[in-house]
């Protein structure tokens, strides 16, 4: 694969999981300092590894989450904790990979994880329609 074809199937699988809106504006908000990181991220993390057939997207997201968990990335675990549902990764599969973490990465770190994705839950909710 050519790194023009790499970034294209990257940016493809990004959108997929992380969604229209954030690619849009993550490519919007590109600098000077900031593009050329843009691109490796979307030729490597996305074109590359996400792409791969060894493990189905679902299980890239819990991985993720575990990942983000374990290295205090909130950032990162919040844009996680969103995208999951685009990989088809249900809210208890969530709590469970939480559960997890508070035993292979401590309970301070899990507790913060749950706090997240309560709140980013309870977003979710809110922004459902009603009726």
């Amino acid at each position: 694969m050519t790194e023009d074809e790499r970034y294209d199937a990257g940016l493809g699988v990004r959108r997929a999981v992380l969604g229209d809106a954030h690619v849009d504006r993550s490519l919007a908000n590109r600098t000077d300092l900031t593009t050329e990181f843009q691109n490796l991220i979307t030729r490597y993390s996305w074109g590359e590894i996400w792409t791969r057939p060894g493990l189905p997207r679902h299980t890239r997201s819990l991985l993720t989450i575990s990942m983000m968990v374990a290295l205090n990335r909130s950032e990162e675990l919040a844009l996680h904790l969103r995208a999951a549902k685009n990989n088809g990764v249900s809210r208890d599969e969530i709590k469970e990979v939480l559960m997890q973490t508070a035993i292979y990465c401590g309970v301070p770190a899990a507790n913060s994880a749950f706090h997240l994705a309560q709140k980013i839950f309870d977003e979710e909710d809110k922004a459902l329609p009603q009726g």
